[in-house]
C-alpha cells in the first residue's frame, strides 16, 4: 500500500514540474508586459510552389565561352612552363583555375 502511495506521489511531483515547465515558457512575457495571446489556427492561409526558374541559355553560352577560354589558357601555360625555364610547376596555375571555374558551373547547375 505504501508502494502505491510513493507511486502516486512521484507522479503529482511529475505533473506539478511539468505544469512549471508551461509556465516558465511565458515568463518572458510576463517580464516584458506583453499580454499572453493565444496563437491563431489560421497563421499560413496559403501556400505557394514554384517551379525551378528556367536556364538562361546566355548565360551557358557564356560559362561554355569560359571553359573554352580555361582550356586555351591550359594548353598555353603548359607549353610555357616546358619551353622556357619557370620555377614552379605549371599545377600552380591551371588547377586553381580548374578548381574555381568547376565550383562556379557546379554553383549554377545546382542552384533552385
Amino acid at each position: 500500500m505504501e508502494d502505491c502511495f510513493d507511486t502516486m506521489a512521484f507522479i503529482s511531483a511529475i505533473l506539478r514540474y511539468l505544469s512549471s515547465i508551461a509556465v516558465f515558457t511565458n515568463l518572458l512575457q510576463l517580464i516584458s508586459g506583453r499580454p499572453i495571446t493565444e496563437p491563431d489556427p489560421n497563421f499560413v492561409l496559403e501556400v505557394q510552389v514554384r517551379s525551378q526558374p528556367e536556364r538562361d541559355p546566355k548565360l551557358e553560352r557564356f560559362i561554355l565561352i569560359c571553359w573554352v577560354l580555361i582550356a586555351v589558357k591550359h594548353v598555353f601555360i603548359i607549353y610555357a612552363c616546358a619551353h622556357w625555364p619557370v620555377p614552379f610547376h605549371q599545377l600552380w596555375i591551371n588547377a586553381p583555375t580548374f578548381a574555381l571555374g568547376l565550383l562556379a558551373t557546379i554553383v549554377y547547375y545546382v542552384r533552385r
